[in-house]
């Protein structure tokens, strides 16, 4: 564990480096270039690269192929984002989260070589990454875009084993533009020279987009329904490939939409299987060990659930966009069918660049009762009597609550019975519940 002293020298060196912030962003990997070259460009002694972009699944699926993969005994870079609690979540190195003065010593090394120049947090943290996977030996590195992918500061990696595009909808549109087209077409920037890639579940657009970038860049495509298949039976996950069948064990993960994911994770080592050749029972072993927290998170100790009668479960989901709403709505849907006596309720609190109507339609006829709240120490949160306001006006028996124990404290005292609390809405949300409730 980590000393108070350098937890905070920790913090003090973050906050410089959010600093160098550019005030006009242009979409460019100039900034991030530059400190690379710097750097003596760690990004060219990596591992060999899997590179994952995608709106929804895109850290499932590397947490799904990481447990795998660990369950063959590979060792296994990784870099995810955004992190929940820690900054050093971010980093995986050899299988272990890094360590508190790795991180520090590696950030200092790149804030003194970018020497003040602008850079914004996610290049100079991406470089940072890419610096310290140069310098420690693994069979692989998954590697997670940031925001979109044609620009992304992931992007400078340029000979991928692999590329991955997980399912595309619509998000972050101020930045990558309001159709599933121009989405899809800086998702589809990842797609490297004669690289093969994984496509997972697309719309036709997005698909459309995605097979003319590959004819450009001359990459195979293994795309879900044309080349492989993933279903769900009553016990197992069907894996079809190549006029073969394989069963699996159903992922430790919830939701239907893990299935796709566990789906895209199996593809990936299939087409890897003469590079890194890996046994179905170890692929069985990953998905029956794998974690993803605030991925439909059953909440089963801390402060929240020391206030909850027996009869109520707390379950965490850092959704953020209409698609995820409607992956989660889905499967809570069918919790309740097969459960009728089952109550459901929601502790809700997103970003204020979000649509909230978008987040919550699909929830329509499903949730019970509505708690908003504000996200702690985040100064773009949503106002949490907008929030209510918002979801009134769609039907919801909505009111603000303070703080999430609140939150919680009134929807057990407004209802009885079997009841489900979800707390949804923001991946920054699902942090702070998660750092309170640790």
């Amino acid at each position: 564990m980590c000393s108070v002293k350098t937890k905070m020298i920790s913090r003090k060196l973050i906050e410089r480096l959010e600093r160098l912030h550019p005030k006009i962003i242009d979409l460019s990997l100039d900034r991030l270039n530059n400190l690379l070259n710097a750097l003596d460009n760690p990004q060219k002694r990596l591992p060999p690269v899997i590179h994952v972009a995608g709106t929804n699944g895109k850290g499932s699926t590397i947490a799904i192929l990481r447990s795998i993969q660990n369950a063959a005994g590979l060792s296994i870079h990784a870099y995810t984002s955004p992190h929940l609690v820690h900054l050093n979540e971010r980093f995986i190195i050899a299988g272990k989260e890094i360590t508190e003065k790795s991180l520090i010593q590696t950030l200092t090394e790149c804030e003194n070589a970018n020497a003040g120049a602008e850079i914004t947090f996610f290049e100079i943290i991406t470089a940072a990454g890419l610096l310290v996977f140069s310098k420690i030996k693994a069979d692989l590195l998954l590697l997670e875009v940031g925001l979109g992918g044609r620009f992304d500061a992931t992007n400078v990696v340029s000979n991928p084993i692999l590329s991955i595009i997980t399912p595309i909808s619509l998000d972050h549109q101020q930045y990558l533009g309001d159709t599933l087209e121009k989405i899809a077409y800086e998702k589809a920037g990842i797609l490297k020279e004669k690289r093969p890639a994984i496509i997972g579940q697309q719309g036709p657009e997005a698909l459309k987009v995605i097979k003319l970038k590959a004819e450009e860049t001359g990459s195979p495509l293994f795309i879900f329904q044309r080349d492989w298949n993933i279903t769900e039976t009553k016990s197992a996950i069907k894996f079809e490939v190549e006029g073969s069948t394989s069963y699996f064990e159903k992922p430790n993960l919830k939701g239907i939409h893990q299935i796709q994911n566990a789906g895209i994770a199996i593809a990936a080592t299939h087409y890897l299987k003469e590079v890194l050749p890996i046994k179905n029972g170890s692929i069985d072993q990953g998905l029956l060990t794998v974690k993803w927290p605030a991925r439909l998170q059953k909440i089963n100790e801390g402060p929240l659930i020391n206030i909850l009668p027996t009869n109520v479960e707390l379950w965490i989901d850092g959704g953020h966009n209409q698609n995820a709403s409607l992956l989660i709505a889905h499967t809570i849907r069918n919790w309740k069918i097969k459960n009728p006596c089952l109550s459901i309720h929601m502790v809700f609190g997103c970003l204020s660049n979000r649509e909230i109507k978008a987040l919550l339609q699909p929830f329509i006829n499903i949730i019970d009762l509505v708690q908003t709240v504000k996200i702690p120490e985040q100064a773009n949160s949503a106002s949490r009597e907008l929030v209510a306001h918002t979801a009134k006006s769609m039907g919801f028996h909505a009111n603000p609550a303070d703080t999430v124990t609140k939150a919680i404290k009134n929807i057990i005292s407004l209802s009885t019975g079997k009841r489900l609390i979800l707390i949804y809405g923001s991946l920054y949300l699902s942090g702070s519940v998660l750092a309170d409730n640790s």
